[in-house]
């Protein structure tokens, strides 16, 4: 009876692990090469131990077969995808055959019904519903609109600096928290440009926009767990998706776009606010032309949301980490901005300011907050490996873009992990976009929408605090760039710790 029973698990095991590793030789059927895949996650062993970041996986993959191969083939769990290791067959696929690839693999695994926010944003939809919301939303972006609401980043500027000062009169051993202060700026920022309401983010008092927004792209254990079942079984996708955003969250920022909008409208109707000219303005605009309803013009709004919080503040946080570590190059950027902008801030000085400019471009390509992308492909396409050979891609296959494991491969770059701005002066950086080295925003016409929005309010800032601080690392940051391997985007392990000592002027 025991030998029976002995037998049949074994049986059922055997069963098990032939039906998890069954699709394996999909490549190697293909002609192309690849790593081992693991039973059960493929070739991302990370999604499930959680001990380092899932990037990693993917550099390991990239630095073994850059120099033999243009692209090879990996699996999420059982899934194929085809991991691209040539910068210059990135840049055709995001660029010059952008209609082959025209989509985020993501979209596969987001229901836009059910995950209302992130569903409903330009990165996750596809074909020409995408098209059209990137020419619907484009126009709210524009340098002129950015420079209207200018003066209100500076005013914010102001309150950080004042909360700088007051958190450092407390003398906390462990310093000031960068990646909250950098949160609460762009949080405060964010909400009033767009929405022209105070998140009250350097008040005394509890901000519940703060806490709502520190928790919108947590990795849930539901997520994680969705990311393992869609990589085993890909048609799970038809019966089930994932809410990326938590359930509470969405139904906070949905109810709090639809107070705000209600209230504009009822205050453009008493003849207040009709000249404020910021996003919230042009979207009203847009709903009056579009005929759009209350629900739609909410989602429409909400990407201005989603995209200018943790992005933004994830890049401004590992710039003065980056700059707190070099006293040299803090010095450099500190005289630039005194030289060029007296007691007047000016915003198209700030926005040209090159040094400034470069810091948050190197910062860029050492922390991108997107350290890698998914594209799909959705036309019969076919790339020519390095021996020659060619692959017929089918639609439907997920393409891996390596965006770190690129902007940190030191065939491109000379000391690739180290703080060095100026490559990008002299037009270095059009250099680099041009050769698709650097891909810090993305590349091609899915490049990141909010870029120009993102770049004022990380200047404005960091004009702000060098111009006012010596920023100093305080010893609880660790010394290297180990990276959170729990979070969703790059994030330094352990958080960013910083000192603020008062410019003496």
């Amino acid at each position: 009876m025991l030998s029976t029973i002995l037998a049949g698990i074994c049986l059922l095991l055997l069963v098990v692990y032939l039906f998890l590793i069954w699709p394996y030789d999909y490549w190697q059927k293909r002609g192309v090469n690849g790593p081992k895949s693991l039973p059960f996650v493929g070739n991302y062993l990370s999604t499930l131990t959680q001990k380092r970041n899932i990037v990693l996986d993917i550099q390991d993959v990239y630095d073994k077969h850059k120099h033999t191969d243009n692209f090879v083939g990996i699996f999420s769990a059982r899934t194929p995808q085809l991991l691209i290791t040539n910068a210059n067959m990135v840049r055709r696929i995001l660029v010059s055959d952008f209609k082959k690839f025209h989509d985020n693999y993501f979209t596969t695994m987001i229901d836009k019904k059910s995950d209302f926010i992130f569903g409903n944003n330009p990165f996750m939809l596809t074909g020409d519903e995408w098209k059209e919301r990137r020419a619907e939303v484009t126009p709210g972006l524009t340098m002129n609109r950015i420079k209207n609401v200018f003066p209100v980043t500076e005013k914010i500027c102001k309150s950080m600096v004042e909360y700088i000062a007051q958190q450092s009169l407390m003398a906390s051993k462990d310093g000031i928290n960068a990646n909250e202060l950098s949160l609460r700026f762009t949080c405060e920022v964010v909400t009033d440009c767009v929405l022209g309401v105070k998140a009250e983010a350097f008040s005394k008092k509890s901000s519940l926009i703060l806490e709502k927004t520190k928790n919108i792209f947590e990795q849930t254990p539901t997520f994680i767990i969705y990311s393992i079942l869609h990589g085993l079984f890909p048609w799970i996708q038809k019966y089930k998706k994932v809410n990326f955003v938590p359930k509470p969250i969405e139904i906070f920022f949905v109810d709090l776009m639809q107070n705000v909008l209600s209230m504009r409208k009822a205050q453009i109707e008493e003849g207040i606010n009709v000249d404020r000219v910021d996003f919230l303005n042009y979207m009203l605009h847009l709903q009056e032309k579009k005929n759009l309803d209350l629900k739609e013009l909410t989602a429409h709004t909400m990407t201005f949301l989603l995209d200018g919080f943790l992005t933004t503040a994830n890049v401004l946080s590992h710039c003065l980490l980056l700059l707190g570590r070099d006293s040299k190059r803090q010095q450099i950027l500190r005289e630039e901005i005194t030289e060029n902008l007296k007691n007047i801030n000016d915003f198209e000085k700030i926005m040209d300011l090159p040094f400034l400019d470069a810091c948050i471009h190197e910062t860029l390509r050492l922390f991108p907050p997107v350290s890698f992308n998914f594209k799909m492909c959705t036309e019969p396409a076919e790339l020519e490996n390095s021996n020659g050979h060619k692959l017929h891609v089918e639609p439907g296959t997920a393409i891996v873009i390596p965006t770190l494991a690129i902007m940190t491969d030191e065939t491109h770059y000379e000391n690739p992990l180290s703080f060095v701005p100026e490559r990008f002066l002299n037009g270095g950086l059009k250099r680099y976009k041009e050769q698709g080295l650097f891909l810090g925003f993305g590349d091609g016409p899915r490049i990141c929408l909010g870029m120009r929005f993102a770049l004022a309010q990380l200047k404005t800032a960091l004009v702000e605090i060098i111009r006012n601080y010596y920023v100093h690392i305080n010893p609880k940051t660790r010394q290297d760039n180990k990276f959170d391997p729990t979070y969703f985007m790059l994030r330094l392990d352990g958080g960013i710790w910083l000192d603020f000592e008062k410019l003496i002027k």
